[in-house]
Protein backbone atom coordinates (compact mmCIF):
# COMPACT_ATOMS: atom_id res chain seq x y z
CA UNK A 1 0.00 0.00 0.00
CA UNK A 2 1.81 3.41 -1.13
CA UNK A 3 1.85 6.14 1.49
CA UNK A 4 0.75 9.53 0.18
CA UNK A 5 2.65 12.68 0.89
CA UNK A 6 1.49 15.28 3.48
CA UNK A 7 -0.64 18.21 2.67
CA UNK A 8 0.73 21.19 2.96
CA UNK A 9 -1.75 23.79 3.88
CA UNK A 10 -1.49 27.30 1.81
CA UNK A 11 -3.70 29.29 4.68
CA UNK A 12 -1.26 32.85 5.27
CA UNK A 13 0.11 32.97 8.83
CA UNK A 14 -2.19 35.05 11.37
CA UNK A 15 -1.96 38.69 11.60
CA UNK A 16 0.63 40.34 14.56
CA UNK A 17 -1.12 42.36 17.19
CA UNK A 18 0.82 44.89 16.50
CA UNK A 19 0.87 45.00 12.99
CA UNK A 20 -1.90 48.34 12.23
CA UNK A 21 0.84 50.31 14.19
CA UNK A 22 3.78 49.91 11.98
CA UNK A 23 4.37 53.83 12.32
CA UNK A 24 4.44 53.60 15.86
CA UNK A 25 6.93 51.04 15.95
CA UNK A 26 9.22 52.55 13.34
CA UNK A 27 8.88 55.75 15.89
CA UNK A 28 9.89 53.58 18.78
CA UNK A 29 12.46 51.62 17.16
CA UNK A 30 14.60 54.84 15.48
CA UNK A 31 13.98 57.38 18.48
CA UNK A 32 17.00 59.59 16.74
CA UNK A 33 16.63 60.74 13.07
CA UNK A 34 18.83 59.18 10.80
CA UNK A 35 20.59 62.60 9.70
CA UNK A 36 20.98 62.92 13.13
CA UNK A 37 22.46 59.95 13.78
CA UNK A 38 24.66 60.04 11.19
CA UNK A 39 26.49 63.69 12.42
CA UNK A 40 26.53 62.57 16.00
CA UNK A 41 28.55 59.46 14.42
CA UNK A 42 30.53 61.88 12.25
CA UNK A 43 31.80 64.12 15.46
CA UNK A 44 32.52 60.94 17.66
CA UNK A 45 34.94 60.03 14.78
CA UNK A 46 36.03 63.59 14.23
CA UNK A 47 36.88 64.04 17.85
CA UNK A 48 38.94 60.53 18.32
CA UNK A 49 36.48 59.06 20.09
CA UNK A 50 36.51 60.52 23.42
CA UNK A 51 34.26 59.17 26.06
CA UNK A 52 31.68 61.56 27.45
CA UNK A 53 32.99 61.83 30.85
CA UNK A 54 36.51 63.15 29.59
CA UNK A 55 34.76 65.96 27.37
CA UNK A 56 33.05 67.01 30.36
CA UNK A 57 35.58 67.36 32.71
CA UNK A 58 37.79 69.31 30.08
CA UNK A 59 34.71 71.39 29.41
CA UNK A 60 34.14 72.02 33.05
CA UNK A 61 38.12 72.96 33.42
CA UNK A 62 37.80 74.94 30.42
CA UNK A 63 34.96 77.04 32.17
CA UNK A 64 36.73 77.51 35.81
CA UNK A 65 39.87 78.77 34.09
CA UNK A 66 37.44 81.02 31.93
CA UNK A 67 35.91 81.93 35.63
CA UNK A 68 39.50 82.88 36.96
CA UNK A 69 40.79 85.17 34.76
CA UNK A 70 37.50 87.30 34.82
CA UNK A 71 37.99 87.40 38.46
CA UNK A 72 41.62 87.99 38.07
CA UNK A 73 41.04 90.59 35.06
CA UNK A 74 38.21 92.42 37.87
CA UNK A 75 40.51 92.65 40.73
CA UNK A 76 42.73 93.96 39.01
CA UNK A 77 40.86 96.57 37.25
CA UNK A 78 39.28 97.31 40.90
CA UNK A 79 43.12 97.35 42.24
CA UNK A 80 43.89 100.32 40.00
CA UNK A 81 40.63 102.07 39.83
CA UNK A 82 40.99 102.52 43.35
CA UNK A 83 43.34 105.28 44.30
CA UNK A 84 41.14 107.27 41.69
CA UNK A 85 38.34 106.91 43.71
CA UNK A 86 39.80 107.60 47.16
CA UNK A 87 41.16 110.79 45.18
CA UNK A 88 37.83 111.70 44.39
CA UNK A 89 36.48 110.89 47.61
CA UNK A 90 38.93 112.95 49.67
CA UNK A 91 38.60 115.84 46.82
CA UNK A 92 34.79 115.65 48.21
CA UNK A 93 35.26 115.96 51.43
CA UNK A 94 37.56 118.82 51.47
CA UNK A 95 35.28 120.30 49.46
CA UNK A 96 32.59 120.22 52.36
CA UNK A 97 34.74 120.79 54.70
CA UNK A 98 35.58 124.04 52.83
CA UNK A 99 31.57 125.29 52.13
CA UNK A 100 30.97 124.12 56.28
CA UNK A 101 33.24 126.58 57.25
CA UNK A 102 32.47 128.99 54.71
CA UNK A 103 28.84 129.22 56.07
CA UNK A 104 29.77 128.81 59.71
CA UNK A 105 31.46 132.42 58.63
CA UNK A 106 28.93 133.91 57.23
CA UNK A 107 26.98 132.76 59.63
CA UNK A 108 29.10 134.54 62.38
CA UNK A 109 29.08 137.59 60.29
CA UNK A 110 25.15 137.65 60.02
CA UNK A 111 24.87 137.34 63.53
CA UNK A 112 27.72 140.56 64.43
CA UNK A 113 25.73 142.35 62.02
CA UNK A 114 22.21 141.61 64.03
CA UNK A 115 23.98 142.58 66.90
CA UNK A 116 25.31 145.88 65.53
CA UNK A 117 21.58 146.66 64.28
CA UNK A 118 20.07 145.45 67.41
CA UNK A 119 22.61 148.20 69.40
CA UNK A 120 22.01 150.90 67.10
CA UNK A 121 18.02 150.62 67.25
CA UNK A 122 18.33 150.59 71.38
CA UNK A 123 20.73 153.54 70.81
CA UNK A 124 17.62 154.59 68.60
CA UNK A 125 15.19 154.15 71.17
CA UNK A 126 16.73 155.53 73.95
CA UNK A 127 17.94 158.99 72.01
CA UNK A 128 14.47 159.46 71.03
CA UNK A 129 12.66 158.75 74.42
CA UNK A 130 14.08 161.62 75.99
CA UNK A 131 13.50 161.49 79.80
CA UNK A 132 11.58 158.26 79.03
CA UNK A 133 14.22 156.79 77.00
CA UNK A 134 14.15 153.79 79.49
CA UNK A 135 10.34 153.44 79.41
CA UNK A 136 10.23 152.99 75.96
CA UNK A 137 12.98 151.06 75.60
CA UNK A 138 11.82 148.76 78.23
CA UNK A 139 8.52 148.70 76.41
CA UNK A 140 9.94 147.72 72.95
CA UNK A 141 11.87 145.44 74.87
CA UNK A 142 15.27 146.60 73.26
CA UNK A 143 16.66 145.97 76.50
CA UNK A 144 17.03 142.62 79.43
CA UNK A 145 14.86 143.25 82.19
CA UNK A 146 15.21 141.54 85.67
CA UNK A 147 13.30 142.47 88.55
CA UNK A 148 10.41 140.94 90.64
CA UNK A 149 7.77 138.99 89.30
CA UNK A 150 5.52 135.92 88.66
CA UNK A 151 6.01 132.30 86.81
CA UNK A 152 2.70 130.92 85.21
CA UNK A 153 2.99 127.70 83.70
CA UNK A 154 0.86 126.15 81.73
CA UNK A 155 0.56 122.48 80.09
CA UNK A 156 -1.57 120.41 77.86
CA UNK A 157 -3.52 118.07 80.03
CA UNK A 158 -1.94 114.31 80.78
CA UNK A 159 -4.53 112.80 78.56
CA UNK A 160 -5.04 115.07 75.32
CA UNK A 161 -8.15 112.68 73.96
CA UNK A 162 -10.44 113.75 77.22
CA UNK A 163 -12.04 116.68 77.91
CA UNK A 164 -14.91 117.33 79.93
CA UNK A 165 -18.48 119.06 78.92
CA UNK A 166 -19.28 122.33 78.77
CA UNK A 167 -16.83 125.21 79.70
CA UNK A 168 -15.21 127.72 77.35
CA UNK A 169 -15.13 125.25 74.76
CA UNK A 170 -18.10 123.71 74.24
CA UNK A 171 -18.50 124.96 70.96
CA UNK A 172 -15.34 124.58 69.41
CA UNK A 173 -14.25 122.93 66.79
CA UNK A 174 -11.17 121.51 68.21
CA UNK A 175 -11.68 117.72 69.21
CA UNK A 176 -8.81 117.43 71.16
CA UNK A 177 -9.91 120.05 74.00
CA UNK A 178 -6.94 118.83 76.39
CA UNK A 179 -4.42 120.74 74.48
CA UNK A 180 -3.16 124.00 74.78
CA UNK A 181 -4.28 126.56 71.63
CA UNK A 182 -3.07 129.50 70.62
CA UNK A 183 -6.03 131.65 72.21
CA UNK A 184 -5.40 129.84 75.44
CA UNK A 185 -2.28 131.94 75.28
CA UNK A 186 -3.17 135.11 73.84
CA UNK A 187 -5.79 135.54 76.97
CA UNK A 188 -2.84 134.40 79.56
CA UNK A 189 -1.04 137.36 78.57
CA UNK A 190 -3.46 139.57 77.91
CA UNK A 191 -4.56 138.88 81.60
CA UNK A 192 -1.09 139.07 82.51
CA UNK A 193 -0.30 143.13 80.70
CA UNK A 194 -4.05 143.99 81.94
CA UNK A 195 -2.72 142.76 85.51
CA UNK A 196 0.23 144.94 85.62
CA UNK A 197 2.87 143.44 84.09
CA UNK A 198 6.03 145.50 82.97
CA UNK A 199 7.54 142.67 80.28
CA UNK A 200 6.36 139.41 79.19
CA UNK A 201 8.58 136.20 78.08
CA UNK A 202 7.00 132.94 77.00
CA UNK A 203 9.50 129.93 77.23
CA UNK A 204 12.36 132.91 76.52
CA UNK A 205 10.75 134.26 73.88
CA UNK A 206 10.15 138.22 74.44
CA UNK A 207 7.13 139.65 73.80
CA UNK A 208 6.57 143.24 72.37
CA UNK A 209 4.08 145.32 70.88
CA UNK A 210 4.30 143.89 67.79
CA UNK A 211 4.66 140.17 68.92
CA UNK A 212 2.36 137.53 67.35
CA UNK A 213 0.75 134.46 69.16
CA UNK A 214 -0.30 132.49 66.22
CA UNK A 215 -0.70 128.16 65.89
CA UNK A 216 0.63 126.53 63.10
CA UNK A 217 -1.02 123.01 63.12
CA UNK A 218 -0.51 121.73 66.91
CA UNK A 219 2.34 124.20 66.77
CA UNK A 220 2.02 127.45 68.89
CA UNK A 221 4.34 130.30 67.03
CA UNK A 222 5.56 133.46 69.36
CA UNK A 223 6.93 135.75 66.11
CA UNK A 224 7.20 132.34 64.10
CA UNK A 225 9.44 130.93 66.19
CA UNK A 226 7.33 127.10 67.37
CA UNK A 227 6.92 126.53 71.15
CA UNK A 228 6.91 123.22 72.62
CA UNK A 229 4.93 122.39 75.96
CA UNK A 230 4.75 123.10 78.81
CA UNK A 231 4.80 127.11 78.13
CA UNK A 232 6.38 128.95 81.11
CA UNK A 233 5.58 132.98 80.99
CA UNK A 234 7.47 135.16 83.01
CA UNK A 235 6.57 138.22 83.61
CA UNK A 236 8.19 141.50 85.61
CA UNK A 237 6.31 143.24 88.04
CA UNK A 238 4.86 143.54 91.46
CA UNK A 239 5.03 139.85 92.56
CA UNK A 240 2.29 140.03 94.84
CA UNK A 241 -0.28 142.31 93.35
CA UNK A 242 0.63 141.24 89.98
CA UNK A 243 -0.06 137.23 90.80
CA UNK A 244 -3.60 138.19 92.80
CA UNK A 245 -5.05 140.47 90.05
CA UNK A 246 -4.23 137.91 87.14
CA UNK A 247 -5.92 135.24 89.39
CA UNK A 248 -8.84 137.52 89.60
CA UNK A 249 -9.24 138.73 86.60
CA UNK A 250 -11.19 137.40 83.55
CA UNK A 251 -8.79 135.76 81.49
CA UNK A 252 -7.38 134.45 85.16
CA UNK A 253 -10.87 132.70 85.52
CA UNK A 254 -10.93 131.56 81.91
CA UNK A 255 -7.82 129.80 82.58
CA UNK A 256 -9.14 128.25 86.21
CA UNK A 257 -12.40 127.27 84.12
CA UNK A 258 -9.62 125.05 81.34
CA UNK A 259 -8.12 123.61 84.28
CA UNK A 260 -11.29 122.08 85.63
CA UNK A 261 -13.31 121.27 82.52
CA UNK A 262 -10.16 119.70 80.39
CA UNK A 263 -7.33 118.90 82.63
CA UNK A 264 -5.33 121.55 81.47
CA UNK A 265 -2.29 122.09 83.70
CA UNK A 266 -2.06 125.41 85.73
CA UNK A 267 0.89 126.67 88.03
CA UNK A 268 1.41 130.31 89.11
CA UNK A 269 4.10 131.32 91.96
CA UNK A 270 6.03 134.73 92.71
CA UNK A 271 9.51 135.38 92.01
CA UNK A 272 11.87 137.58 93.80
CA UNK A 273 14.30 138.01 90.61
CA UNK A 274 13.05 136.96 87.18
CA UNK A 275 15.31 137.66 84.03
CA UNK A 276 13.95 138.63 80.41
CA UNK A 277 16.11 138.81 77.23
CA UNK A 278 16.25 141.33 75.01
CA UNK A 279 13.97 141.09 71.92
CA UNK A 280 15.13 139.46 69.35
CA UNK A 281 14.39 141.89 66.76
CA UNK A 282 13.33 144.96 66.80
CA UNK A 283 11.45 147.58 64.05
CA UNK A 284 11.40 151.21 65.21
CA UNK A 285 9.04 153.17 63.38
CA UNK A 286 8.34 157.15 63.85
CA UNK A 287 5.59 159.33 63.33
CA UNK A 288 6.25 162.34 61.20
CA UNK A 289 3.57 165.33 60.69
CA UNK A 290 2.48 166.18 57.42
CA UNK A 291 3.04 169.27 55.73
CA UNK A 292 0.21 171.57 54.49
CA UNK A 293 -1.47 170.20 51.24
CA UNK A 294 -0.48 166.36 51.61
CA UNK A 295 -4.32 166.13 52.21
CA UNK A 296 -4.77 166.25 56.23
CA UNK A 297 -3.63 169.95 56.86
CA UNK A 298 -0.90 171.00 58.50
CA UNK A 299 -0.03 169.93 61.79
CA UNK A 300 -2.05 166.66 61.58
CA UNK A 301 0.31 164.18 62.20
CA UNK A 302 0.62 160.11 61.10
CA UNK A 303 2.33 157.17 62.16
CA UNK A 304 2.64 153.65 61.62
CA UNK A 305 1.59 152.15 65.01
CA UNK A 306 2.73 148.78 63.96
CA UNK A 307 0.25 147.74 66.60
CA UNK A 308 0.19 143.73 67.45
CA UNK A 309 -2.15 141.67 68.70
CA UNK A 310 -1.11 138.94 71.21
Amino acid sequence: MSQQPPIRSTASPPARPDASMSLLNNVMDHSLDDGYAEAAARRDAEEGGLPRTLRAKLGLAAGLVLAAVVVTVGAAQARIAAPVVAKERDELINRVDTETSRADALEKSVDKLRKDVGDRQRAALRNHGGDQGALVALLAGATEVHGPGVKLVVDDAKDTESGGGGGPRENSDFSDTGRVRDRDVQRVVNGLWESGAEAIAINGQRLTALSAIRAAGDAILVDNRPLVPPYTLLAVGNAKKLSTAFLDSADGQYLHSLKDNFGIRTSISDRDEVRLPAAPSLIVRIAEPRTAGTGTGAGQGTADTGKGTS
